[in-house]
């Protein structure tokens, strides 16, 4: 069974840090575009970054220069560095996994995905 379990989130003071995990298990064989959506109280869950099988990485444009997202492709985990924090980034933070190989934009507005983790929540406090 395919398991992805997030971790690292909490609250902050704007202008904070964090590092966001997913832990990721039991995905099979293949190549994957993986992300971070996140969805604040009362709102649509909206893509914030993703990164493909070959390493290109799409940002939201609310993030761009904040956010960071890689992979350790040994440690199958996926991360998500957050500095300068506002409290507008407050949400539930999830990621994701598709078997695709090529990511991008579009995948930031993708509602629907195969392997989905339940979310670590982030408040960021003014």
């Amino acid at each position: 069974q395919v398991q992805l379990v997030e971790s690292g989130g909490g609250s902050v003071q704007d202008g904070g840090s964090l590092i966001l995990s997913c832990a990721i298990s039991n995905l099979p064989p293949g190549r994957y575009t993986m992300g971070w959506f996140r969805q604040a109280a009362g709102k649509e869950r909206e893509g914030v970054a993703n990164i493909d099988s070959e390493g290109s990485t799409t940002y939201a444009d609310s993030v761009k220069g904040r956010f960071t997202i890689s992979k350790d492709n040994a440690k199958n985990t996926l991360y998500l560095q957050m500095n300068s924090l506002k409290p507008e980034d407050t949400g539930m933070y999830y990621c994701a996994a598709d078997d695709l190989p090529i990511g991008g934009r579009w995948y930031l507005v993708q509602k629907r995905h195969k392997y989905w983790g339940q979310g670590t929540q982030v408040t960021v406090s003014s």
